[in-house]
């Protein structure tokens, strides 16, 4: 499959066939095999499951069985792994290579490190990268991304559309690319490709739930294969089909779709219908060549990260719903370390940059593999001046979402907070204790964070455009602090000390 000239990002007339069979009048019936995954930032398995060699495997056994087979990729593959913190995405992207991809959406992710590296990945695939609803500033989709394709199954036309969540703006650094509302680009591109005659259209999207319920309540595509929430769903109600694969490649999702007429009063109306498999890739021998890269890759990643740092007396636990859902030992660790390395009043931090969900028992000796495995987006420290009033409103809008599970959840130190989860969102903070006195809504502090959130990542819209006493030139990477912070003292003992402490009242 071949990338669409870029003329035609907007307006799809090109058809890439699958089968070397000439289009008629009516095609006859045909046979459509789907397999789709998503959110695979991590190359090698865990714990006897997913990772591309697994991936690859079940790629060409369904190769060899299937008629016609699209692959499909949901998106997010270039960060947050461990050694993206090193060549910023570029081995994922030759190891997806190596899969024939028939077509990946961009995901959030993939704008981690700047457009200008979104810019140089998108380059190096040999498959197409597609995003119909992301604008640069001057109004065109990223160089070398495309809106949709149009691929043949035997007569039958097929559009794939790309969607990449609104909220990336938020969650990444795209810098001026925008992103419109996928529901209304969706309208758009789907009325395009049936326009250009495509029979069965496609979403192919990076999007939350949200995004997904409405796209799918709007009617505008007849699949939607999504991406960006980490779950394994497959929904058909007659009309339209939704489907996610997990992450990781844990779990593939097989759809195996018959297209075919159905003739009434005379006239010929399209069909299709859909049966699935969920395939469990620990039930798939790697494929060897995919496992020799895959290893070649980690052991270039082992020479760069296995160095011993120090220990932690005390257990550590960075499990996702820990570190999104209150005070934590190691956001504690983390956020001290920003603190003090920067010589800073006081410092905060989101759940969200804390990865590698997993739980280091007391005595765990910390590697640099540790830190960068919790710490990958590459996020520098960076200090800007806030009034206490744009403190205590960082920390309203992080504890707005507890139930959610969100990244904005806030980790901090040189702070003491109390606040009440049962309130409306908003006014959940009840104090906030600096040096044993209650902020002043006035006072101006040396606040460190990162630089994600610095920019507004998030939701923190209150930390941009304020005065920065270091900026993200001159500010460390956070993961750099960390380290640091654990090697001069040899030993830590980091734990939950009431910083962050919630209350019913």
């Amino acid at each position: 499959m071949q990338f669409l000239n870029r003329s035609l990002a907007y307006t799809v007339v090109a058809v890439v066939a699958l089968a070397a069979v000439g289009e008629s009048s009516v095609a006859a019936p045909a046979k459509l095999t789907i397999v789709h995954f998503n959110d695979l930032d991590r190359m090698e398995e865990k714990g006897g499951r997913g990772g591309v060699a697994r991936l690859g495997a079940l790629i060409k056994a369904e190769r060899e069985r299937a008629d016609n087979l699209l692959v499909t990729f949901g998106g997010d593959a270039i960060s947050p792994s461990l050694l993206s913190a090193f060549d910023k995405g570029a081995h994922m992207i030759d190891l997806l290579n190596r899969l024939d991809l028939s077509a990946m959406v961009l995901g959030n992710h993939e704008f981690d490190f700047g457009p200008a590296v979104t810019r140089q990945r998108i380059s190096e695939a040999t498959f197409p990268v597609l995003g119909a609803n992301n604008r640069d500033e001057d109004g065109e989709i990223i160089d070398g991304a495309q809106a949709s394709i149009m691929v043949g199954v035997n007569g039958f036309k097929v559009g794939i559309l790309g969607l990449t969540t609104a909220s990336t703006a938020v969650k990444s650094k795209p810098g001026n690319v925008a992103f419109l509302p996928v529901v209304d680009v969706a309208a758009q591109q789907a009325r395009r490709l049936r326009d250009a005659g495509a029979h069965l259209v496609i979403a192919l999207a990076h999007t939350d739930a949200d995004e997904d319920a409405a796209l799918l309540a709007q009617g505008a595509v007849d699949m939607l294969l999504s991406g960006d929430d980490h779950f394994l769903r497959i929904h058909y109600d007659g009309k339209a089909l939704f489907a996610e694969s997990g992450a990781q490649a844990n779990r593939v999702t097989v759809i195996e779709l018959n297209l075919d007429w159905n003739e009434k009063r005379g006239r010929k109306r399209f069909v299709w219908s859909p049966a699935f498999r969920v395939i469990d890739t620990a039930n798939v021998a790697p494929d060897p060549e995919l496992a020799a890269a895959t290893d070649a890759y980690l052991h270039r990643l082992s020479q760069e990260l296995d160095i011993k740092i120090g220990s932690t007396r005390t257990e550590l636990d960075s499990r996702r719903v820990t570190v999104r859902s209150g005070e934590a030992a190691i956001g504690n660790l983390i956020a001290d370390a920003m603190r003090l390395a920067a010589n800073a009043d006081a410092a905060l931090t989101n759940g969200g940059g804390i990865r590698a969900n997993r739980i280091y028992a007391p005595d765990t000796v910390l590697t640099r593999r540790d830190i960068l495995s919790e710490l990958p987006f590459g996020n520098k420290t960076i200090v800007i001046e806030a009034t206490g009033r744009e403190v205590v409103a960082a920390l309203e809008h992080g504890l707005a979402a507890i139930g959610t599970r969100s990244g904005r959840f806030p980790h901090i130190s040189g702070l003491e907070v109390t606040y009440d989860p049962g309130r409306p969102p908003g006014s959940r903070v009840i104090t906030v204790v600096r040096n044993g006195r209650h902020l002043d809504p006035d006072q101006t502090l040396a606040l460190a964070t990162n630089d994600f959130l610095g920019n507004g990542g998030d939701g923190y819209r209150m930390f941009k455009g304020k005065r920065r006493i270091i900026d993200a030139y001159a500010g460390t990477l956070m993961a750099t602090q960390v380290i640091r912070h654990i090697t001069t003292r040899g030993t830590v003992a980091p734990r939950i000390d009431g910083r962050l402490r919630a209350v019913n009242r």
